[in-house]
């Protein structure tokens, strides 16, 4: 299948970015089409499911999003961070750990990569696994003050998650996929 940019432009530039662009795309028929098309440029993003062994719980964030006050503006989550120019995906995990939850991961393990929303939205998602232990908590996390985050670590019970997975407790998509994930791959 073939396709070609004919015009691209950003049409919004603050804190994130909005292109728009004329497409030329091959049809399954074989024929082409020419489209408009808006793409939020979000960038890449790091997140990471994490199980604290020695406790059973695994560990999320919780924090404002306004987006989601459709529902109540908080919202449980894994813990992720933008990829920023130049990071390593791998080193960028771990910082937002450190940052947002305050532990300290050494291995991590790659489970996958995938598009948030292709339909509008360039973003991809790198996610990760990794296991600690209650004594790898050995930064105060909470968030960047002066990228105003305010973030507050919850331990839940793996069983408990389970339940609460059934209920449809967790409303965020990466990290319905990271539980879904630890429960056919992980969890006894």
């Amino acid at each position: 299948m073939k396709f070609e940019i004919l015009k691209e432009e950003i049409i919004f530039d603050d804190h994130f970015k909005i292109n728009k662009a004329k497409i030329k795309h091959e049809l399954f028929d074989s024929s082409f089409i020419e489209v408009d098309r808006l793409c939020f440029e979000r960038g890449d993003s790091v997140a990471i499911i994490i199980y604290e062994k020695d406790t059973d719980m695994l560990l999320f964030t919780n924090q404002f999003r306004y987006p989601t006050i459709k529902e109540k503006g908080w919202i449980l989550e894994l813990v992720a961070g933008s990829i920023e120019l130049g990071d390593i995906a791998e080193d960028r995990v771990r910082k937002e750990v450190e940052e947002e939850i305050g532990y300290m991961v050494n291995e991590i393990q790659f489970i996958n990569s995938f598009f948030v929303s292709p339909g509008g939205t360039s973003e991809r998602i790198s996610l990760y696994y990794s296991e600690v232990d209650s004594k790898n908590k050995v930064f105060k996390g909470g968030g960047m003050k002066f990228e105003k985050e305010d973030i507050q670590l919850i331990k839940i019970k793996s069983s408990d998650v389970k339940e609460q997975m059934k209920t449809n407790q967790f409303r965020d998509a990466k990290t319905i996929i990271g539980l879904q994930w630890f429960y056919l791959n992980r969890y006894k």
